[in-house]
């Protein structure tokens, strides 16, 4: 194998230099999906004829300009690519054919990159679990753990190398959680940042990507964003000039050329503010002791990089949990209206009948959302450019059939693991998960850095500098 296994910068500039053809590249990619996909689940749907599509991609006159030329991409299966079913994790919804690209992909695509396949979740993207009637998404590095959820396979093709760019979206922490469960890299944006999926859980679900590398990352998100400066944000935690050499734009309505070059060993410095905060969860709920040395040893490492560097005291505030999960609760019983109830996922009609109560007696969360989002938040951030916090709370479950359990498991199964990243969807601020260290499971632990509005460019700039430090690794039995 020559290209599996490399970066999405490594591949672009090879095909557009003429060093490899991107049919090429995408049949490497599908053998190494046949021969991983049994151990991982992470596919619902392969798609043979990316070949095709990527021998059409090679006659583009325009190949020499594209920002992912040739690049296998993996897209969640609740975002629309033309052609196919868009099923959501579910047996229950309509088994048509999407007539057109959701505008994610739509713009991947026009960038150069190649759909590979449609990646698995947890019945209508619910849960931070990875089982559906589709199968299980199981965790590369530990197959009898869950992948994370809801965007699973997306997480778990990345961490497997089965891609090196994938497509997910995040309401609850759905792109974080798997993420940092598989020990990769995901990013959600601020609000208004890359255009969301349909049902958006009224402006709490944000579209973004996941990749090994933060180089990678900011590829990814510039093409999602249409904003081109993203893609050099990583080098300096701010956005930059375009580079010198000058080309068409591949986005309709933008008047800016651009072209990533190959990374240099390291970004470069800068200086934010950045707190830390080991145990941010309210009393009554854990946090796993490795996870906080894992927290305090990331803020270390961008202390020697050259940051001012604080601890962060405070727990975030008692009331925000109950507001995040009617919130999670209510959207779930939306996300389920219209679908027969009878044939769904026992999970998925108990969380929706939870929340149909909760929507009755007006306990959906509304009041609480709007205060953290309209002054708590902020607030509770204090003064610092960056927050530093873990991004799960405990180690990943097991990778089980949960749909067929109950509500009540699935709910403590989800708050007891993975309650620290619902927050940040509640004000729409943008936040990131890299991996830093392993635990003693041999699991990976990821650390989650969150900034106010705008950030991104600084989330990026410093997942590079931890990633300086903290090399990616691949998951035992899945190196190249």
């Amino acid at each position: 194998m020559l290209w599996a296994g490399r970066s999405a910068i490594e591949i672009a500039t090879a095909v557009r230099n003429g060093d490899v053809k991107a049919a090429t590249v995408v049949e490497e990619h599908l053998h190494v999906i046949s021969e991983r996909e049994p151990r991982v689940g992470a596919f619902r749907l392969v798609r043979e004829q990316a070949v095709d599509e990527a021998e059409a991609l090679q006659k583009r006159r325009d190949l020499a300009d594209l920002p992912l030329a040739g690049v296998p991409v993996a897209v969640k299966d609740n975002l629309e690519v033309a052609g196919e079913a868009t099923r959501g994790g579910s047996a229950v919804t309509p088994d048509a054919p999407a007539l057109e690209d959701h505008v994610t992909v739509a713009r991947l695509r026009a960038a150069g990159a190649v759909v590979v396949g449609l990646t698995n979740l947890p019945e209508l993207g619910l849960v931070a679990l990875g089982d559906s009637a589709y199968g299980i998404v199981r965790n590369p590095w530990n197959p009898s753990r869950t992948a994370g959820g809801s965007s699973a396979g997306s997480a778990a093709a990345v961490a497997a190398g089965m891609v090196p760019i994938a497509l997910g979206n995040d309401g609850m922490g759905s792109l974080r959680i798997p993420a940092a469960c598989c020990g990769v890299l995901a990013i959600k944006p601020g609000t208004g940042v890359v255009p969301p999926p349909a049902d958006d859980w009224d402006r709490l679900t944000e579209n973004g990507p996941l990749a090994r590398t933060a180089a990678d990352l900011a590829l990814a998100l510039s093409v999602l964003a249409a904003d081109p400066s993203l893609a050099e944000a990583w080098r300096g935690g701010r956005r930059v000039e375009p580079p010198p050499r000058m080309l068409r734009s591949v986005w309709a309505d933008d008047d800016e050329v651009w072209e990533p070059v190959p990374p240099p060993d390291s970004p470069e410095p800068f200086d934010l503010r950045v707190a830390y905060a080991p145990q941010p969860l309210p009393p009554g709920l854990s946090m796993d002791k490795e996870f906080q040395s894992a927290v305090r040893g990331a803020a270390e490492t961008l202390r020697l990089a050259g940051h001012t560097v604080v601890e962060h005291g405070h727990r975030l505030p008692a009331w925000l949990g109950p507001s995040t999960i009617s919130t999670w609760l209510v959207r779930a019983a939306l996300s389920a209206d219209g679908l027969d109830r009878q044939r769904l996922e026992r999970r998925t009609r108990g969380l929706a009948r939870v929340g149909r109560v909760l929507g009755a007696l007006k306990l959906n969360g509304v009041r609480g959302r709007e205060r953290w989002s309209g002054y708590g938040a902020d607030q509770w951030f204090g003064d610092a450019d960056i927050l530093i916090m873990p991004a799960l709370a405990a180690i990943p479950p097991k990778a089980e059939r949960w749909g067929e359990r109950g509500f009540l498991r699935n709910a403590l199964t989800n708050i007891r693991y993975a309650p620290a990243t619902g927050a940040w969807n509640m004000c729409g601020w943008p936040a990131i998960t890299v991996p830093t260290a392993t635990h003693s499971s041999a699991l990976p632990i990821g650390v989650q850095l969150i900034a106010p509005p705008g950030g991104e460019p600084h989330l990026l700039g410093l997942a590079a500098q931890l990633q300086a430090v903290h090399p990616p690794l691949r998951p035992p039995g899945f190196s190249f």
